[in-house]
Parts: structure tokens; sequence; C-alpha cells
């Protein structure tokens, strides 16, 4: 089936659990996360969860592992962690837990990030991949990053890759 055959069947609305990974913003001050939720409102999906979480991999771990497994949320989004700061360990924590990856969308959101601030690009380890079906994005926590990586990448292709999980159920 040719690409904008899948895009024209999968235009359902998805339901999504935000996690941003800080050891120093709270819900309050969490600009990068309201910014997730205000585009994926603005393109019709629902939040069902959103919390701050400490940039520690097992909360993170655990976090992840809970939400798939109630299988409430279709996709998860992630600020935050996702440098090489001693402190990051988005990266490591995700990614450990992935059956497939996505390695395109990295690929893309540091080429489209060169293009914005350059060569500090190399050093964003946004990641994307499926764990127990649901769909799960790693963006920096930065609020441009984040506004780039939702416009750009996930928010046009968000309805496409849930139905591509589910379609062969």
């Amino acid at each position: 089936m040719p690409y904008e055959d899948h895009i024209q069947q999968a235009k359902d609305a998805v339901t999504c659990a935000i996690l941003t990974i800080s050891d120093t913003r709270t819900e309050a001050d969490d600009k990068s996360g309201k910014i997730i939720q205000e585009l994926l409102q603005e393109a019709g999906h629902q939040i069902g969860f959103y919390q701050v979480v400490k940039d520690e991999a097992p909360q993170i771990r655990e976090q992840i592992t809970q939400i798939a497994t109630e299988g409430k949320c279709q996709v998860i989004l992630t600020n935050g962690g996702t440098g090489i700061a001693a402190r990051d360990t988005t990266y490591e924590a995700v990614t450990s837990l992935l059956e497939k990856r996505l390695d395109g969308f990295g690929e893309i959101f540091r080429f489209l990030s060169w293009e914005d601030i350059g060569s500090g690009a190399m050093l964003s380890r946004a990641v994307a991949g499926v764990y127990k079906d649901t769909m799960i994005f790693c963006m920096p926590g930065s609020s441009g990053a984040v506004r780039l990586a939702m416009e750009k990448l996930i928010v046009p292709e968000l309805s496409h890759l849930v139905w591509e999980i589910w379609r062969q159920k």
C-alpha cells in the first residue's frame, strides 16, 4: 500500500503520556511539557497522563513500563535527559526497553537541529521506538527542541505510527 494510502487510513486521534525528565523542573514551570500538551491538543489528540520524573534511570524505566503495561496511552513523549551530562539518563533508560527502534527520528531531528543551532545538534541523543506496542519519543528538554520535534516530526506522523503498530493485530 502506498504511503499516501496509509496516511488516509491513519487519522484517528491517539492518547499520549507526557514525561518531563528533570531534576529541577516542576509541573508549574515545565514550559516544554506545556508545549507538548498544546501541540497535541491542537492536533486533536488526548493527554492521558502527565508527570515530571527525576532524571534517574530506574524511575524513568518504571514509569514507562507502567504506562505501557496499562495500555491506556498509545504514545509516550519524553523531554529532557537526552544530552551527555552525567545526570542525563533518559537515553539509557529508554533504549534498554525498546523492542524496535525508529532510528530515523533521531537522525532527522539532529539534521533539523543542525540547521537551527549548528554543530551543537550532535549533543542530542533523541531517540524513538516501540515498547509493548507503545510508541516512545525522547526529545531534549529545551522548548525550542521540543517544538521542532513535535511540529516537524511527531505530530504529522503520530496517527500513522500508531496505526502501523496496531494494523496487524
